[in-house]
């Protein structure tokens, strides 16, 4: 598996973490985040998570930023990309069951560390449902 990352300054500690995370599940991390703590854009961080994803040259994103609502609005401008902001490991499970999120933006500056980390887990772990929520998937795009 391959995941690409990006945050801004709001979640450099957040980012670090998680790539501890996934490097130690031998999963192969893209890091197009900062790793400073000055501040810098969010769009500049996750633009590049977001066409990685929907490039296919990974399987699943994560971004982050302080409330996590900038960095979903910029991925979510591109096709393909359903990204879902959440809050706990519930609502993580049902982006991914219910909406086939393959982009999970964590709010830095609202959420513990160790609840990103079983967000995260939860994000990999869950695959999506399908069925009556297929056909939702596919009126998402505006094209």
């Amino acid at each position: 598996m391959k995941i690409a990352i990006g945050n801004d300054h709001a979640g450099t500690e957040y980012k670090l973490a998680i790539v501890g995370l996934l490097k130690s599940k031998n999963i192969e991390v893209v890091n197009y985040g900062t790793d400073g703590t000055d501040s810098v854009d969010y769009p500049d961080f996750v633009h590049p998570v977001a066409m990685d994803v929907e490039q296919g040259n990974v399987d699943m994103g994560i971004v982050i930023c302080g409330t996590g609502n900038g960095a979903t609005m910029t991925i979510n401008k591109h096709q393909g990309i359903r990204g879902a902001l959440c809050w706990n490991k519930e609502l993580t499970a049902l982006a991914r069951t219910h909406n086939d999120a393959n982009i999970l933006s964590l709010p830095a500056r609202f959420i513990a560390l160790p609840q990103a980390l079983e967000m995260v887990e939860t994000f990999l772990k869950t695959s999506f449902e399908g069925g009556r929520h297929e056909r939702r998937i596919e009126k998402i795009p505006c094209i």
